[in-house]
């Protein structure tokens, strides 16, 4: 018979766990997230298209902040987001992942999609996915500007994208929660602070 956990085991793991969270939430750089924030108006107002791409937890975050911009900050307004989650064509992805290379999921639907002077916003927690770094070095070199969401050290990707933004941790779970802020800081930005 196993050992029964304490509750002072879960509740100690918890605050610790909180306490860490929030400093690294805490060190997320203001000026790189307003950055982004002017880069995606610009976007909008030249009526360019924005690309979302990430594997596993940052795959629902890609589809997380198309939702935000597209829906959430597009509602009601004479100026739309047009976004796309590269994540979310199930059926295009298996293919490709199939019948070409798992790392051609993302790349192979920009070359359908992508023009000079649109925007891919990667995440990436390691900054390593390759299907990630495919599209992040085609969109390099094909004038579409690039923004790479990532920890630190930050990983190809962060040396990579035009406009790297660093959630200054290396523990995946932070990164995760660190993407989400950012995404939530720029989504509820155009929500609130405009008519």
């Amino acid at each position: 018979m196993s050992e029964k956990v304490s509750r002072d085991q879960p509740l100690s793991y918890l605050k610790s766990y909180k306490k860490k969270s929030l400093g690294v939430m805490q060190r997320i750089s203001e000026e790189e997230v307003a950055g982004l924030i002017t880069l995606l108006a610009d976007a909008r107002e030249a009526n360019r298209h924005i690309f979302l791409c990430g594997n596993g937890g940052s795959a629902s975050t890609a589809s997380h902040f198309a939702n935000d911009l597209g829906k959430g900050a597009s509602w009601n307004r004479d100026e739309r987001f047009r976004v796309l989650a590269l994540t979310d064509n199930v059926s295009w992805i298996t293919a490709l992942a199939n019948d070409m290379d798992y790392s051609q999921i993302f790349v192979e639907q920009l070359k359908n999609y992508a023009s000079p002077d649109d925007v891919l916003i990667a995440f990436s927690g390691s900054g390593n996915s390759p299907n990630v770094l495919e599209a992040v070095q085609w969109a390099n070199a094909n004038s579409v500007i690039t923004v790479g969401i990532t920890g630190r050290p930050g990983g190809k990707l962060g040396e990579m994208a035009g406009y790297p933004i660093f959630v200054e941790s290396s523990h995946m779970g932070h990164i995760e929660e660190g993407h989400f802020l950012i995404q939530h800081l720029v989504g509820y930005y155009f929500m609130e602070t405009e008519e």
